[in-house]
């Protein structure tokens, strides 16, 4: 037996259903509506959701004990001691809320927080690891805020999945064994975490391990009855002694930083695209708006027309992509600190002209920032994103959504971990040279601040007012185009949610085009570079969830490039055709 069914049927066995239900076929017809819906990038932390759901929980319920799972099984990419955004739909109200969890800056955090004792700046690569990346979590703070807000079930009966997978031990998975093994060598991870995942002989071990955590399962436990209070206080010495007493970069976080963190609601960055009506996240993450910006420019062209399979298309798509961009690297930061033009950006009219610069006969090959209406004067030169990320939709019986994008930046965030928990690295999410050409950058660090994101948690909704498809993913930067790129294949190409997520990306955040290695758009790269584009073929590391409406039926999506399943409320499990994945008989 491989260690994919393994780990699928340890996730079974959280719902206590016994023997595997069987499995549906990769895009089939969807079978009889369930109760509600769970894609997460981990089957055992969709069964986590599905059991919680089982038990009477809400949309909000589920999703909280998906993450807390997730903080288990998927501790290379979020967890507690990293960052989330929540974007939700009430059936009864009608309304879509917003919840920021993003980490912040300790109030030590000055422009140099990143700058060497000589003055000059740390790399990127650099400034990752240790204490001086590590922000102030926020993903417990987020959890509290929709918990009191959406919650049915009490507080603790979401963490039992969780700790019963951290105290009873649970498997390796073959991304999470490689993913060890990438950073093994690197140094990045401190002593207690290394030799949780490492033999005796010093090497990581292999998937289909078995391991246990139960530090973090005390920790779970502890918050379970405390509530978040037994993390922001109780915890908050070790987190200052760990990120402060770091062998690299040091920190200068104090006890009050983690006491005066608080998650909380924004409103939501909202567009019509056609006949739908699309809510994202809105600052500090400038994905919702870069996604809606995309989209908005490429409204006046009949992509239905064109199709997939068209390289004129996907050269449309990646010329308003780089426009998107531009604009999201110049004027999007914290709002509580900079200015940032939501309204300008979005904007009908700034957006046609944005859009009048893209030409279905040739590239724009550099595209500069424009000025929408109500922009300020700044211009920051943003940093990379990491893939330490990791993103889960869930509906519910009636008709609730939660779309969550929740993750500690890099892979294994900082290195360093606490009670067997990871401590991210979100503070490299800000511009490490705070100034260029004169200017202030709007995302420069400073204390308190909160640094942009890429994550756009999106749900659309059709013309009835009900939802159509709720998605995200995980990625960094290219989680913009991820998101977009399967909306344009759900709305105008008429795909399934499945069959839009596998779709292979085309990426375009600046003046080169990157086609997604092994997919249809590496096979379009010469007749996109005859259409101007300068393009390289790569592998993307790409992982995207998402749960949408048929027929009044919820149909799961998850990401075959991942290990992440849809998990309908009895049980059923959709299957995803993955690459190197062997026919298997009907079961």
């Amino acid at each position: 037996m491989s260690v994919r069914p393994l780990f699928l049927a340890a996730a079974l066995s959280l719902l206590g259903l016994g023997a595997p239900v069987a499995l549906q076929p990769a895009l089939a017809k969807p079978a009889p509506q369930a109760k509600g819906m769970v894609s997460a990038a981990d089957p055992r932390a969709a069964a986590a959701g599905v059991e919680t759901l089982r038990k009477g929980g809400s949309a909000t319920d589920a999703a909280i004990a998906t993450m807390l799972a997730l903080n288990v099984v998927e501790p290379q990419s979020s967890g507690i001691g990293g960052g989330a955004f929540f974007v939700r739909y009430d059936e009864a109200s009608g309304r879509t809320d917003t919840i920021d969890g993003r980490e912040a800056a300790p109030r030590a955090a000055d422009p140099h927080w990143f700058y060497t004792e000589a003055g000059t700046p740390l790399s990127h690569s650099d400034a990752i690891p240790g204490g001086r990346s590590v922000g102030v979590p926020g993903t417990l703070r987020a959890m509290a805020l929709a918990h009191k807000s959406g919650g049915r079930l009490p507080w603790a009966a979401l963490f039992g999945p969780a700790i019963r997978l951290a105290r009873g031990g649970w498997t390796l998975s073959p991304r999470f064994a490689s993913m060890v093994a990438s950073v093994g060598s690197s140094g990045l991870l401190d002593a207690t975490t290394a030799r949780r995942f490492q033999g005796t002989d010093g090497k990581p071990l292999p998937a289909g391990t078995r391991v246990r955590n139960p530090e973090q399962a005390a920790l779970l436990e502890r918050i379970a009855k405390a509530g978040p209070d037994a993390f922001y206080a109780g915890e908050a010495p070790k987190i200052v002694a760990t990120v402060n007493g770091a062998a690299r970069n040091p920190s200068k976080m104090i006890l009050a930083d983690l006491a005066a963190y608080q998650a909380k609601k924004r409103p939501p960055v909202c567009a019509s695209y056609r006949i739908w009506r699309i809510c994202s996240m809105g600052p500090p993450s400038s994905g919702g708006i870069a996604v809606l910006m995309i989209l908005k420019q490429l409204e006046r062209f009949d992509m239905a027309a064109l199709g997939p399979h068209s390289p004129a298309a996907w050269h449309l798509f990646a010329e308003s992509s780089r426009l998107a961009y531009a604009d999201r690297d110049l004027y999007v930061g914290d709002p509580d600190f900079v200015h940032v033009p939501v309204a300008g950006l979005l904007d009908p009219a700034y957006l046609a002209s944005r859009s009048a610069l893209i030409s279905p006969g040739g590239s724009i090959r550099h595209a500069a920032a424009g000025t929408p209406p109500g922009a300020p004067m700044r211009l920051p030169a943003p940093p990379g994103e990491r893939a330490g990320t990791t993103d889960l939709v869930v509906a519910d019986g009636n008709g609730n959504v939660v779309e969550v994008t929740t993750t500690i930046e890099s892979v294994f965030g900082s290195g360093l971990s606490v009670d067997g928990t990871m401590l991210n690295n979100e503070l490299t999410d800000f511009d490490i040279v705070p100034e260029k050409d004169g200017f202030l950058a709007a995302n420069r660090v400073e204390g308190g601040k909160r640094p942009r994101s890429s994550m756009a948690p999106t749900i659309v909704y059709g013309p009835d007012g009900k939802v159509r498809i709720a998605i995200g993913a995980a990625g960094g930067s290219t989680i913009i185009a991820q998101v977009a790129k399967a909306l344009v294949a759900v709305l105008d190409w008429k795909m399934s949610a499945q069959e839009a997520i596998a779709l292979g990306l085309l990426y375009a955040p600046g003046d080169t085009v990157i086609a997604e290695k092994g997919t249809q758009a590496e096979a379009m790269a010469p007749a996109l570079r005859a259409l101007g584009q300068k393009v390289q073929v790569a592998s993307l590391g790409l992982k995207a969830n998402a749960i949408e409406r048929v027929n009044g039926r919820w149909v799961g999506a998850a990401d075959p490039r991942s290990e992440g399943v849809a998990m309908s409320q009895t049980g059923e499990v959709t299957h995803i055709v993955r690459a190197g994945d062997q026919p298997r008989p009907p079961e």
